[in-house]
């Protein structure tokens, strides 16, 4: 996040007082992918994704703990070809260049599988979690 800040201060300060820096734009859109999805990763570990849980909490306590498994199986399932997919787009794309810099874009979308494995696995935890320890909080929900 500094870098990003920096790299739209220098961009500022370029436009404004110099000529414009051409890569600076480039940078500062690469670094809000990476992010993006780095922060809906973080996002996920810590249960902080939009959650509709009024009908789960109302369930008896086996059928919300059956419901939340389900659920995570299915994450893993997505994870799973979010993967795959976010690897067949970013093996595509390895031929493209960034049009200032010259980079490989493959750079750039590698950060869909990285942050779909890091998903995975806070997937796998909450799954395990929830098989092992039938009386457990909600996984990846930590306190306010």
């Amino acid at each position: 996040m500094l870098a990003l800040i920096g790299v739209i201060t220098l961009q500022i300060i370029s436009r404004v007082f110099f000529n414009a820096v051409p890569w600076t734009e480039e940078i500062a859109r690469f670094l809000l992918i990476w992010i993006t999805f780095l922060g809906a990763t973080l996002a996920f570990q810590r249960g902080r994704h939009i959650a509709v849980n009024l009908v789960v909490d109302a369930l008896p306590q086996t059928l919300a703990r059956f419901t939340k498994i389900v659920a995570c199986i299915i994450i893993l399932a997505f994870m799973v070809s979010l993967i795959l997919i976010g690897y067949q787009y970013m093996q595509v794309q390895s031929f493209q260049k960034s049009p200032s810099l010259r980079w490989s874009m493959l750079y750039i979308y590698a950060v869909m599988p990285i942050s779909a494995s890091l998903m995975l696995l806070y997937a796998v935890i909450d799954l395990l979690e929830l098989i092992t320890n039938p009386k457990s909080a909600k996984p990846n929900e930590s306190s306010l």
